[in-house]
């Protein structure tokens, strides 16, 4: 059966988690660059591998908003051809 599409709205709560993610990454690198300037090497570290985290959670959720469509365009492809048959 077809159904129509759910809109994606750009201001959806998914959208907005990645974009905290992205931001935490940055803030973190920018962070982590502070402290190697101050010679902080242990902080430095420990806050990059924060921002690394970060990046690859908002890395992830990207991911998951990529297979859910092409699952969703999946089943409305087979739906599709089984209702041609």
């Amino acid at each position: 059966m077809l159904r129509p599409r759910r809109p994606q709205h750009r201001h959806s709560g998914d959208y907005q988690v990645k974009r905290i993610w992205s931001i935490v990454s940055v803030v973190c690198v920018t962070i982590a660059l502070v402290f190697l300037i101050r010679h902080d090497f242990d902080k430095a570290f420990i806050v990059a591998a924060i921002g690394a985290v970060a990046w690859f959670l908002n890395y992830r959720s990207q991911m998951k908003e990529l297979v859910s469509q092409a699952e969703e365009e999946e089943e409305l492809n087979g739906n599709a051809e089984s209702d041609e048959e």
